[in-house]
Order: structure tokens, then C-alpha cells, then sequence
């Protein structure tokens, strides 16, 4: 079964660039500053998810709001650490849970 899931790369970078507004170059740029890491095909064309659109879209933000693209980047890597974090809390409450349960429980 296919996965249609947000991080299914179904766009050429010309499909990304008119959904973005972003010009082919930029997007180019993005990857390999680190800001994007687009799939490749066998044949090494890159394939775009709708999280890679998504994250252009917030690196466009940045940019309109006066960042430079360093500073892009910065936020960028800070949103995802965050993220990242919240996952490990979660992750470690549920386990948390897990062992009271256990414990009231009798286990």
C-alpha cells in the first residue's frame, strides 16, 4: 500500500517553485545551506513532500519579516529542536504513565 502521508515526495522542483513562489535557484540554495533535504530519485531528481513545501513557505516568512538567510536558519534550527524536545517529553510522560499504572496496578 502507498503512503500519501505529508512527507510523500510527489513534486519536481518546478512543481515546488510555482507552489512556493520560489525560484528553482533558491530552492537549490535552501538544500544546501541544510534548510531543505528534498528525496531524490534513483536518477537523482529531488522530489518535494508537502512538509518540504511547507518549510519553504516558513523560510519565506522569515525572510519577508527581515531575516537574512543565517539568521532563517537559526530559527529554523531552534523550531526544530523544539519540536524534537516535545516529542521526548511526550514520549517519556506516556512512559511515565506506563510505570504509575503499573505500580497501582500491582505489576
Amino acid at each position: 500500500m502507498t503512503e500519501w502521508g505529508p512527507d510523500r515526495a510527489l513534486y519536481a522542483i518546478s512543481v515546488a517553485a510555482e507552489l512556493t513562489g520560489v525560484d528553482p535557484q533558491m530552492l537549490r540554495l535552501y538544500e544546501s545551506r541544510g534548510l531543505l533535504n528534498p528525496q531524490r530519485t534513483e536518477g537523482g531528481t529531488r522530489r518535494y513532500s508537502d512538509r518540504d513545501i511547507e518549510r519553504v513557505n516558513r523560510i519565506t516568512t522569515l525572510l519577508s519579516a527581515g531575516l537574512n538567510l543565517a539568521g532563517a536558519e537559526q530559527v529554523l534550527a531552534l523550531e526544530d529542536e523544539t519540536e524534537r524536545l516535545r516529542d521526548q517529553i511526550s514520549r517519556l510522560r506516556g512512559r511515565n504513565r506506563k510505570e504509575a499504572q503499573r505500580r497501582t496496578s500491582g505489576g
